[in-house]
């Protein structure tokens, strides 16, 4: 994993952690909508970042989980 990678990691745990900080306070629930959409975006480019998609011609028949 190189520099830049963990950077981003460090970056998007940042992210995460402010996000489950801030579902604790009191939100509309537009807010509260938002704040868990960005909460899972978050943790599938953490996914993405940990776990690489394998080359293209291995991924035949396999779904992305994350989109």
């Amino acid at each position: 994993m190189t520099d830049e990678d963990l950077a981003r990691l460090r970056a998007h745990d940042s992210n995460i952690s402010r996000y489950r900080r801030l579902l604790k306070t009191n939100l509309s629930d537009l807010e509260r909508g938002f704040l868990e959409r960005r909460l899972s975006e978050e943790r599938c480019a953490v996914e993405s970042l940990a776990h690489p998609a394998p080359t293209p011609q291995t991924t035949a028949g396999r779904s992305e989980v994350c989109s």
